[in-house]
């Protein structure tokens, strides 16, 4: 869970202190007083107040990284680099310095020449800048479009397992695959399966689900993509296959909705964009999905991946 310490004055300014710095309310965060502060004597040699804010969780494989309130609209964090493998930056070499030489550059152009070549070059400008955004527009829109192999599927009709009997081999296959390989990791499952001619849908049920789910999601999806991949070898029709234990993918969602909204009061209130942190591309379309109703507010996507981002800006 995210935990950081505040300072104030008073403890009601530290706490308001670190409510901005996460972006939550009240409601959302464990306080624990750590200093109460004192004036001091005459104003001097005072000790400010010290909290400590602890982000609730009720669900520890739903907990998502806080995102960074950005001062710079073009500044990105990137991963930080060994400096052991730093390249030692190359000698300047001195170039001789050349003399100049005066040249006959002719009769200065009238006011009535310059003018259509400065407008020529705003033209120029405007239409490098429009090209710039039609350009990210189209890379913001195929994210929304194109989904990667093992991209996970939020399911929101009801789950009406197909019995034994009635499964295909190649749900059984499927089934037996999953199965071995959650006895290997140890966390042995049982498993329903729905199936229709398009897809596979599969519930896990049983003891350790969180080990199953992992960080974000990254255990249960790294499961269905090997499923999926056992599964389609040697196909001409692709079978899609979705894997969940728990409810886990619609809580997500919802998740990652509900922190779009909360980061997107944050953009409004200090006046400034905020990038969160890095997703991988089903869930930044949740998110761009989540604000793209809002009148005040727009997302887009920067980075490369693995580290690209969702950030928020004021309209």
């Amino acid at each position: 869970m995210k935990s950081i310490e505040a300072s104030g004055k008073t403890v009601k300014d530290a706490i308001r202190n670190g409510l901005a710095e996460l972006g939550c309310d009240s409601d959302d965060v464990d306080i624990q007083v750590v200093e109460m502060g004192s004036p001091g004597l005459f104003g001097m040699f005072g000790k400010p107040a010290k909290v400590r804010l602890t982000v609730k969780a009720d669900d520890p494989a739903l907990e998502i990284e806080m995102p960074v309130l950005s001062l710079d609209a073009g500044n990105t964090r990137k991963p930080k680099q060994d400096k052991r493998k730093a390249e030692k930056p190359a000698p300047k070499v001195e170039k001789p310095v050349e003399k100049a030489v005066p040249v006959d550059e002719g009769p200065a152009a009238s006011d009535e020449e310059e003018a259509p070549k400065k407008s020529r070059n705003r033209r120029r400008r405007r239409g490098g800048a429009k090209s710039a955004e039609a350009a990210e527009g189209m890379e913001n829109a195929a994210e929304a479009t194109e989904a990667p192999a093992p991209a996970p599927i939020i399911e929101h009709e009801p789950f009406v397992p197909t019995p034994v009997e009635e499964q295909s081999d190649e749900a059984k296959k499927a089934s037996a695959f999953l199965s071995g390989l959650t006895e290997r990791m140890g966390v042995p499952v049982e498993i329903a399966l729905q199936e229709s001619p398009e897809q596979l849908r599969m519930q896990m049920t049983g003891e350790g689900m969180s080990l199953l789910i992992g960080r974000r999601g990254e255990t249960l999806d790294a499961l269905q993509y090997l499923t999926s991949l056992n599964i389609n070898r040697g196909r001409e029709e692709y079978l899609r296959v979705s894997i969940d234990t728990e409810n886990y993918r619609a809580k997500r969602e919802e998740a990652l909705r509900k922190l779009a909204i909360r980061m997107a009061g944050r953009a409004k209130k200090s006046g400034r964009r905020v990038a969160l942190e890095p997703m991988n591309p089903y869930e930044r379309r949740i998110l761009h999905s989540a604000l793209q109703d809002d009148p005040d507010v727009t997302t887009h996507s920067e980075g490369e991946e693995p580290y690209r981002r969702v950030i928020i800006t004021l309209k």
